[in-house]
C-alpha cells in the first residue's frame, strides 16, 4: 500500500527518474484491486451504463472517476518504469502495435532496471 500512496501523493505527475519494478507493480496490483471494487459498486448500486436493448454495462460513473484519477499518476509510472531499463517513456507506445507490442511492453515492465546510473537517473535500488 505504501508503494500505491507513493506513486498517488509524491509522485502524481512525475514523469522523470526512474521507478523500480516493485513501485510499479504494487501500484498497478492496488489500482487493479480499486478498479474492480469501482465495478463492483457500479453493479450494487446499479449506477452502470444503459447500452441500449436492456444491455447494461458492468461499470459505470463510480468506476469512470476513479479511472480519471488514475490515469496520470499510472502514465507517469510507467514512464518512470522504462526509463529505469533505459526506455523513453514515448516507448509506451509500442503497446498499440498489436499483439507483438503488448508482449514487448510487458517484457519490459518485468525486467530488471539498469544497476547503474542511466541517462534518466541513478538506480532506485541504490537511492533507497
Amino acid at each position: 500500500m505504501e508503494w500505491y500512496l507513493k506513486v498517488m501523493k509524491e509522485n502524481f505527475s512525475n514523469f522523470s527518474g526512474r521507478a523500480r519494478r516493485k513501485e510499479y507493480w504494487m501500484f498497478a496490483l492496488i489500482y487493479m484491486i480499486v478498479i474492480i471494487i469501482a465495478m463492483v459498486l457500479d453493479g450494487a448500486l446499479g449506477l452502470g451504463f444503459d447500452m441500449g436493448y436492456g444491455v447494461t454495462a458492468p461499470y459505470g460513473w463510480i468506476y469512470s472517476i476513479v479511472a480519471l484519477v488514475h490515469l496520470i499518476p499510472a502514465w507517469g509510472v510507467l514512464v518512470r518504469r522504462l526509463h529505469d531499463v533505459g526506455k523513453s517513456g514515448w516507448f509506451m507506445l509500442i503497446s498499440l502495435v498489436p499483439i507483438i507490442g503488448g508482449i514487448w511492453l510487458l517484457v519490459l515492465l518485468c525486467t530488471d532496471g539498469d544497476s547503474s546510473e542511466n541517462a534518466y537517473g541513478p538506480s532506485p535500488k541504490s537511492v533507497e
